[in-house]
């Protein structure tokens, strides 16, 4: 089952959500997703997407995610494989290693890891570039 929720690029555009993992769940193993999924809570596994992937301001990711799109608002500590890009908003954080042709690190995001920049036709040749987060601004 999917539900169509506005996209926030338009107001004509809807987006089909698969579902999502609210705060106060925590989840161990594998989940397999088709449309865009979203998650709140607790998830130690991998996570693998065609779609989207968001991770809420309250998610606390561990574990492996392999997507088109992955938007991260919470906490997330691994690898990312992702086709599209990768957004770290405002809130969010990422440890670990993101393989992506496009990544965006909104201000006061922070990114602690290696980050390997593909072309979207090419995933297993690209430039490695490693980032370390510094403090963040009071």
């Amino acid at each position: 089952m999917a539900w169509k929720w506005p996209s926030a690029s338009s107001n004509n555009v809807t987006e089909e959500w698969t579902g999502f993992i609210d705060q106060g769940v925590t989840l161990e193993g594998t989940l397999q997703v088709s449309g865009t999924f979203r998650i709140n809570g607790i998830v130690k596994g991998n996570i693998i997407s065609e779609h989207t992937v968001i991770l809420g301001e309250g998610a606390k990711v561990e574990g492996q995610i392999e997507g088109n799109r992955v938007v991260i608002a919470g906490r997330f500590d691994g690898v990312i494989f992702a086709k599209g890009r990768v957004e770290i908003q405002a809130k969010g954080v990422v440890t670990g290693e993101v393989h992506v042709p496009c990544m965006v690190v909104d201000p006061g995001g922070i990114f602690d890891g290696r980050c390997h920049m593909l072309a979207s036709s090419d995933m297993t040749s690209g430039i490695t570039i490693p980032i370390r987060a510094a403090g963040r601004a009071s």
